[in-house]
């Protein structure tokens, strides 16, 4: 059971506060009426609310009005609505004049759809089309800024990773003086920043004539799209009293209007565990208290009295609180005595309970908070340092043994509980080891039979522009499931080194060329396979991770989150509204999370930005996010970087509101058009690449840079690729990981695959009713919203790129497709994990031993640890 704060109100301390504010007699406020308190140092009091007219007056009198533009409205009881288009509120000039400390307070709506980036306010001065020393606020990511110049000299006081609530009232205020920032929301204080240097007063040396409400001094970013009102300007750092005076009104609505929506249903016969909701749908935090904990938790777990007992009356008390402000109402539920039918479904679902990776754990556990028959499971571990209740797991040291952990669980039903009791093998953690190359998987198009299965090569030492093929350029793992074709490989190394999982694409084009299907009634499953070496590897599983209507899952990839303590797996997918997928649709960036690559949550919306987008990739550096997609849109007057990749930047993975543009049409006049993207770091040096899937050209085509903010990619001069590599990615590799690439395809043995996790329970689609799958990476434009074209037809030529070896001008050769031979002609595809004898064993052994020796020398950069 979770545990969960409990926020109680002190009326003695709010009628203090109150009183000392001369607010003691105030009567509750609508949230409809700003506070009229607070007037030391109020040097612009905006309250806009006019009934109608463009002019906003000044209640202090001081300065003149603000002038209403474009489509902005007043709105009886909600300020001044705004648009996002045209629309803002143009404030008089050197309003911050004087003030060596400032207030800034308001109540803002920031409407749900709201475009990125935006600025809520902005005072200051632009220049160039540039701010040039400001003070704003945005809620993307939530933060007050201050600037002497332009962003480079932004001092920033915020919450990095979260967003200001949308869809609901909010009252902000940001108080500046003696160098402290503090930002305050709905009265509470949310963030410090202790070393603010820039004063209001010296910015623009007290000129400045860039005030807006609902407007940036930047010219290129959004408007606000929302409403604004009580907009307060004051000379001096308000108190925190002060500000949740100034707050009041909007928590006093807040509360009252969540107290009034707060519902439970029919509690005169409670059967099972209730819903006990734990915030509102205008942003209260609800906590509970039970009369009789026993029978009905404060998580809302119910324990029916035993067959014989009378019923059990019980009063749940919710606290609803809003900033400091705290109301409660009580419920009455009587919770009836159990049945013998709970028990038996408590028993099943106990013996279907089941923990993947138990016997073998190198990272954070996936442990079922629900199980079979509507039951509910709650875990207790006898070693939480090691394997916490919700299945965090910190491994022993380097150096140290592999320890075991008991792990109970308790499965619960109406009241009836069951226990069965799993026993964790915890791994040691890895020394942390140098990298010594690069491992490259990919496909390699739908020209033949074995085009669309999985490849390898490996970087010649630790050069990221040298590679050579793997298994003689024949596939390493082929697939057995669903399409039967797999595309669009990506290997993610665990944060703790020692484990790989590869996701790919379930689909096979070759043979039908039907890239409409695939994208209407294509395959909803991810293929999956793990490896501990890169050598040998799982047995193939196909997990569905879209819903119905999806029509195609294309291109996943994963990037671990620390945060969540759990995978991101994202990728590609159009979203169709009718049951026959007949509506006209768009790609876009789905995403589920999973620990485990055997369980993911539900399917959710990441990236949408109205056009097709496919192929998205990333990487972390110095705590921002650099995405990089493909536009797959037709190139054309509207789109003129159609059929290309741009990056973005953002402060974490999900933090979506974060990220903007850095640059687009990476690659245009060096390729034709391009997808798949992989990023990866050198291990030697501070740059980074960019391999680029030249479709129906060359294959992927690296550039490079040594600055990832400045969003310019060089070509790189001189490269030799693989034969003929399609979307894929690229990893770090150590130099005993380098030495397994280079083992595989020696004379196999018996296969010895590793143990697999037994995906009983995750749904899979029915090859006879979800056909196809994804094609990531693939070249096509969407032929049911977009006329073929020359692009689409090169882009689905056979075989895709040129099966020979790609290298650069001055590599010394050339890519050629009639050079090469049919990659399937001389192997059987069906081999996918290969095992070895243990003559050989020992010689490659003794032959990894030196070869990681002689690489290490050559490595300069730690593998990171996430």
């Amino acid at each position: 059971m979770s545990m969960r704060k409990k926020f109680v109100a002190s009326a003695a301390l709010g009628a203090l506060l109150l009183g000392s504010l001369g607010l003691g007699s105030m009567p509750a406020q609508s949230a409809d009426k700003p506070a009229a308190g607070v007037a030391a140092g109020l040097t612009a009091w905006y309250k806009l609310d006019e009934a109608a007219g463009t002019l906003a007056k000044d209640a202090t009198g001081k300065n003149p009005d603000a002038q209403l533009k474009g489509k902005a409205a007043f709105k009886p009881g909600q300020g001044v609505a705004l648009d996002g288009t045209d629309s803002y509120v143009a404030l008089p000039n050197d309003l911050l004049a004087g003030h060596e400390a400032v207030t800034i307070s308001y109540d803002v709506w920031v409407d749900a759809d709201q475009a990125t980036p935006y600025f809520i306010y902005g005072l200051g001065n632009t220049t160039d089309n540039a701010g040039d020393g400001y003070l704003f606020n945005t809620g993307n990511f939530n933060r007050a800024t201050i600037a002497s110049g332009n962003w480079s000299t932004e001092q920033v006081t915020g919450t990095p990773g979260k967003n200001l609530d949308r869809g609901r009232w909010v009252h902000t205020a940001y108080t500046q003086e003696a160098e402290a920032g503090v930002l305050y929301i709905d009265g509470i204080e949310v963030a410090r920043n202790p070393a603010v240097t820039v004063t209001p007063a010296s910015i623009g040396g007290g000129k400045t004539s860039a005030n807006y409400l609902g407007k940036s001094v930047y010219t290129g970013d959004k408007n606000l799209k929302g409403k604004m009102r009580d907009f307060r300007i004051y000379d001096r750092a308000v108190t925190t009293a002060e500000v949740d005076a100034l707050a009041l009104p909007v928590n006093q609505a807040q509360v009252a209007a969540d107290k009034a929506a707060l519902d439970l249903g029919d509690l005169s016969a409670v059967v099972a565990s209730l819903n006990l909701p734990l915030k509102g749908a205008n942003g209260s935090v609800i906590s509970w208290t039970s009369s009789d904990p026993a029978v009905i938790s404060e998580s809302g777990a119910v324990v029916r009295p035993a067959p014989g007992e009378p019923d059990a009356a019980v009063t749940l008390t919710a606290s609803i609180s809003h900033g400091s402000l705290t109301e409660t109402t009580t419920f009455q539920a009587t919770v009836k005595t159990g049945s013998g039918a709970d028990a038996d479904a408590v028993e099943a679902a106990l013996a279907a309970l089941e923990v993947v990776n138990i016997e073998d754990v190198r990272g954070n556990l996936n442990l079922p908070g629900q199980g079979l028959n509507d039951t509910w499971v709650s875990w207790a571990s006898s070693n939480p340092a090691v394997v916490s209740s919700d299945g965090i797991v910190v491994r022993p040291a380097p150096g140290t043994e592999d320890t075991t952990v008991l792990l109970s669980a308790t499965v619960e039903r109406n009241g009836v509980e069951g226990m069965r009791e799993f026993t964790a093998v915890v791994r040691v953690a890895p020394a942390e080891t140098e990298y010594a190359g690069y491992a490259f998987s990919y496909f390699k198009g739908e020209g033949s039979a074995t085009g669309e299965q999985i490849y390898f090569g490996k970087s010649i030492g630790n050069d990221p522009l040298q590679w050579e093929d793997v298994n003689n350029s024949e596939p390493v793992l082929s697939s057995t499931l669903g399409e039967m074709g797999v595309r669009d490989p990506f290997v993610i190394r665990s944060p703790e080194g020692d484990k790989f999982y590869m996701i790919a694409t379930d689909l096979k084009i070759h043979g039908s060329g039907d890239w409409g299907k695939a994208q209407t009634w294509g395959s909803r499953n991810l293929m999956v396979w793990e490896s501990t070496d890169l050598l040998t590897w799982s047995e193939q599983r196909s997990v569905q991770v879209s819903d119905e209507n999806a029509g195609n899952t294309w291109a996943p990839e994963a990037y671990y989150d620390d945060e969540l303590g759990a995978y991101v797996v994202f990728w590609s997918s159009k979203i169709y509204t009718t049951a026959d997928h007949s509506d006209s649709n768009n790609n876009r960036i789905m995403y589920a999370t999973t620990r485990d690559f055997v369980t993911f949550s539900d399917p959710q919306e990441y990236y949408n930005p109205g056009y097709q987008v496919i192929d998205t990739t990333m990487i972390k550096n110095e705590g921002n996010i650099y995405r990089f997609t493909k536009d797959e849109r037709n190139r054309t007057a509207e789109s003129p970087d159609g059929k290309t990749i741009f990056m973005e930047r953002g402060a974490g993975i999900l933090d979506v509101d974060s990220f903007t543009t850095l640059a687009t049409g990476i690659g245009t006049g060096t390729i034709n058009a391009g997808e798949g993207p992989t990023v990866f770091k050198s291990n030697t040096e501070e740059k980074w690449y960019l391999f680029i899937d030249e479709f129906g050209g060359r294959g992927y085509v690296p550039f490079e840079t040594t600055d990832l903010d400045s969003g310019t990619w060089t070509p790189s001069a001189a490269y030799t690729m693989p034969t003929a590599p399609r979307h894929g990615s690229v990893i770090p590799v150590t130099a005993a990981e380098m030495a397994a690439l280079a083992a595989i395809g020696q004379p196999a043995a018996t296969p010895t695959p590793l143990p697999t996790p037994d995906p009983t329970g995750t749904p899979t689609a029915d090859p006879t009713t979800a056909p196809t799958a994804d094609p990531t990476g693939t070249p096509t434009a969407d032929p049911t919203t977009a006329p073929v074209t020359s692009e689409a037809t090169e882009s689905t030529t056979p075989g895709g790129a040129a099966t020979g070896t790609t290298t650069g001008t001055t590599a010394g050769t050339s890519g050629s497709a009639a050079g090469a031979a049919d990659p399937g002609a001389a192997t059987d595809s069906g081999l996918a994990n290969t095992g070895w004898n243990q003559t050989m064993l020992a010689a490659m052994g003794a032959m990894a031993l030196l070869s990681g020796l002689v690489l290490a020398l050559h490595s300069r950069r730690k593998r990171s640890r996430h």
